[in-house]
């Protein structure tokens, strides 16, 4: 059954337009409460969001929704997105919400459901709840209308939780890091978190204003945070998304450090304590041909999944790893979360700089990337996968590379876009192999 609402990660859409209006918004509340409506205990919702402007409109609908079919609500105010799955498990709560659109523009805005052991909805689950959002909704009689309250606390909350991923004898002090909120949910918690464990810290994008969130800043704009812990002299920079679930480390040099050298510097020093699970690490097709390599050469394995963060962290639960993530820089630890946390995916990489005090540029090129490149055809209609020429020449591409690399195709889940990734260990046959591809598809669009 075709989804209306429920794209690979919650709703997400431009604001006040579509999918993402407040109308909507309210149709979720009392969907979702009337889902999880179960058992003769009060129910209740967890709900957060990061700094977007339209997170009040969104909010205040979803708190309409909710109640007006039973549920009480209780309000975070800006936190990360692993915060709210963390705090629904914690407060027992039936519901979990987040309102954000992650790394997006401020001009869109997203509803993640989490479940009440904390993690993301199933599939079935968001279909079950795109049929309720058709129907009459179930309201209450008046005595039985939810409450909703905010709570003070629940940045304390978060905050010692994810200190307790390093272990306690573990201090900062001595590093001097930039962290780059992205002017999103973590821009108090985050910099909070690497204070207290010891670090002189340089906080950046921590003064968002409702439209600056992810503008020139965070994970997705590197720029500024490269450009910052060369000039302070830092010893490592840390950039998240306006949700805080990705992380992006800088080196003191001011190069990027992705999230496949992360996760190959976690998984290492987890197998290295005898404390890895599942024999490796999930990751998506778009993770470098040199992580796998790396991983195989200390009996190690890597396995993909689709690309979304759901997808990875089913195959983790599926398979009992601890490790996994994307290139992007979702970090996925599971032994301290349900969710990507690039908060705690930063404290282990610190944890790892301290105790073996090397330079950040050191420890974490953690393998040699072989070379690849992604290109994005976009397309006005049709279906150019489905063209012949278009069949053979990729065909002949997946040959060419057997044994020396890999091939990665595949259609842009929310715009009309073809994605081109070739990786190999020649870099010329690999642009040859991408733009031979490219070629193909447009001319068959």
């Amino acid at each position: 059954m075709a989804r209306t609402y429920f794209g690979t990660d919650g709703i997400r859409g431009r604001t006040n337009e579509g999918v993402m209006t407040a109308e909507i918004a309210m149709k979720v509340g009392q969907a979702a409460g009337t889902h999880f409506l179960r058992g003769g205990h009060r129910h209740r919702v967890v709900i957060g969001k990061d700094t977007r402007l339209s997170g009040y409109m969104v909010e205040s609908a979803l708190v309409a929704g909710f109640t007006s079919v039973g549920m009480d609500v209780i309000m975070t105010g800006p936190l990360p997105t692993p915060a709210i799955a963390l705090l629904t498990r914690e407060m027992r709560a039936d519901l979990g919400v987040m309102i954000s659109a992650s790394h997006n523009p401020f001009e869109d805005n997203g509803i993640k459901l989490f479940g009440p052991d904390g993690y993301k909805l199933s599939d079935e689950a968001e279909m079950a709840i795109e049929t309720l959002m058709t129907q009459q909704p179930l309201l209450v009689s008046p005595d039985r209308i939810g409450r909703a309250r905010r709570i003070d606390d629940a940045s304390g909350r978060y905050i010692h939780a994810v200190k307790q991923s390093v272990a306690s004898d573990v201090r900062f002090d001595g590093l001097k890091v930039v962290v780059d909120c992205a002017n999103g949910a973590a821009y108090k918690v985050a910099p909070s978190a690497i204070w207290e464990l010891g670090a002189e810290v340089i906080a950046m994008g921590v003064e968002p204003n409702g439209t600056n969130i992810n503008r020139d800043v965070g994970s997705t704009s590197l720029d500024a945070i490269k450009a910052r812990v060369v000039a302070e002299g830092a010893h490592i920079g840390i950039a998240l998304d306006g949700d805080a679930d990705r992380l992006i480390v800088i080196d003191e040099k001011g190069n990027t450090v992705d999230g496949d050298q992360i996760m190959g510097l976690i998984a290492t020093r987890l197998n290295e304590r005898g404390d890895l699970k599942g024999g490796g690490v999930v990751a998506t097709v778009m993770s470098n041909l040199g992580l796998e390599r790396y991983l195989e050469r200390q009996g190690l394995t890597l396995e993909r999944t689709k690309v979304g963060d759901r997808y990875v962290l089913e195959r983790m639960r599926q398979g009992g790893f601890n490790v996994g993530g994307e290139q992007s820089g979702h970090m996925i630890l599971s032994d301290y979360g349900t969710t990507g946390d690039g908060t705690v995916a930063a404290l282990r990489v610190l944890a790892s700089v301290v105790r073996f005090g090397k330079p950040a540029s050191e420890l974490l090129h953690v393998f040699d990337p072989v070379p690849q490149l992604l290109k994005n055809v976009r397309y006005s209609g049709g279906k150019p996968l489905e063209n012949e020429t278009v069949k053979s020449v990729i065909a002949e591409a997946e040959k060419e590379l057997e044994g020396k690399g890999r091939l990665v195709i595949r259609p842009s889940g929310t715009e009309p876009v073809i994605r081109v990734m070739a990786e190999g260990d020649d870099a010329r046959q690999v642009e040859t192999v991408v733009d031979r591809i490219c070629d193909a598809v447009r001319e068959a669009a």
